[in-house]
């Protein structure tokens, strides 16, 4: 697969399922980490399984740039709304960085619409509670989303 011209290739991140953190890491060097929330359907990229796939990605699009912290999504499209703390839909919040799989046991990752993204649920951040997507406090996903160009590689283990 060709090198994406709109990626950094010093500038990566990784996902550490076991830990429930995400790292930035600049030439090889971990520069931040924020706490995350993998599936609680556990690991895997079967369709319809709302598990969280593994291996490696790239940030196939970013979404949300302008918007205000707790923006509500829907199909990828800001509502208008804002969210709140709570509940238990399992919201879109914030941004969106939409991954695309890189290897033959991820490629569906675009099709299934796994994301990183904010999340209304907070409250679990740091233990597995998503429906696949990789969740982050919502402050969380504003800088991580300042920090990583379209085409950034991703790295879920």
């Amino acid at each position: 697969m060709e090198a994406d011209p709109n990626s950094s290739p010093n500038s990566c991140l990784r996902v550490d399922v076991a830990r429930q953190t995400i790292h930035f890491l600049l030439n090889g060097v971990r520069v931040k980490s924020w706490p995350v929330s993998t599936s609680k359907f556990g690991l895997g990229a079967e369709p319809g399984s709302m598990k969280t796939p593994l291996g490696k990605f790239r940030i196939f699009e970013k979404i949300g740039d302008d918007a205000p912290a707790w923006a509500v999504f829907k199909s990828r499209q800001p509502t208008g709304e804002v969210s709140t703390p709570g509940g238990s839909e399992d919201g879109i919040l914030s941004r969106i960085l939409w991954l695309e799989g890189l290897e033959e046991s991820n490629l569906n990752t675009r099709d299934r619409y796994i994301y990183i993204h904010g999340t209304n649920q907070e409250h679990l951040v740091g233990e597995p509670a998503s429906h696949g997507c990789i969740r982050l406090k919502n402050e969380d996903v504003i800088e991580l989303f300042s920090l990583v160009p379209p085409g950034t590689e991703v790295e879920i283990a």
